[in-house]
């Protein structure tokens, strides 16, 4: 199994000081950006591009958006994790640990996981969505490819054997209001990953070389 060591960094996800323990990493929720290919599959998508941008401006001004635009399903989301974490609990009959930011040592990235499950090797994402979603969800029974290389990544970072992918929507009934999916750590997948964030953040440092050797840093006067 492929490890790498990790710093856990203990904080509340969204406050100032997780922010920060990001600031200019590759984290989990963007990998599927890394990852995306054109529509012709023959060259990289346009989100890797823009994501190497924003790493490349956090670097060099060492700072980093720590709000923005929430729309009326993000808050939903927001307020309904707590309510959905409950669920989880009760219907597996476990308990969960929340955890800030796992960084890795080696290269810039790392991965904020919703939850831990003490005891078990395994980890939780939750996504609380619209009800339109959540009914795709119970049908297909199928998790969007962006959330599967979201969860390899956390496992890659955690260490864990497997990751529970759950959707909850309080507005179904209750034995249809929770959807839990176990997906399985795909070795042959993580080492993919890997090899490429390494050389997306070989991209962002020659980009940041660049800029710096371009323009320099101008002396107050």
């Amino acid at each position: 199994m492929l490890v790498m060591p990790t710093k856990i960094i203990d904080c509340e996800q969204n406050t100032d000081e997780w922010f920060q323990a990001r600031l200019g990493r590759v984290t989990s929720s963007r990998i599927a950006d890394i990852m995306a290919k054109s529509r012709d599959k023959k060259s990289w998508g346009a989100s890797r591009a823009t994501y190497e941008g924003e790493l490349v401006a956090e670097r060099d001004s060492q700072t980093v958006a720590t709000g923005g635009y929430q729309s009326a399903e993000m808050r939903w989301g927001s307020e309904q994790q707590p309510e959905a974490e409950k669920a989880y609990k009760f219907f597996q009959d476990c308990d969960l640990e929340r955890v800030g930011f796992v960084s890795l040592t080696e290269i810039m990235a790392g991965a904020s996981p919703d939850a831990l499950v003490v005891g078990e090797p395994g980890l939780v994402e939750f996504k609380c969505p619209n009800q339109a979603t959540h009914l795709d969800t119970l049908l297909r029974e199928a998790i969007p490819d962006k959330y599967v290389l979201q969860m390899q990544w956390q496992m890659f970072c955690t260490g864990r054997i497997w990751c529970d992918y759950v959707s909850f929507d309080p507005r179904f009934s209750q034995s249809r209001c929770l959807y839990v999916q176990r997906v399985r750590r795909d070795e042959k997948k993580i080492i993919e990953l890997v090899t490429e964030v390494r050389t997306f953040l070989s991209g962002v440092e020659f980009k940041l070389r660049q800029l710096h050797q371009k323009y320099p840093e101008r002396r107050a006067a």
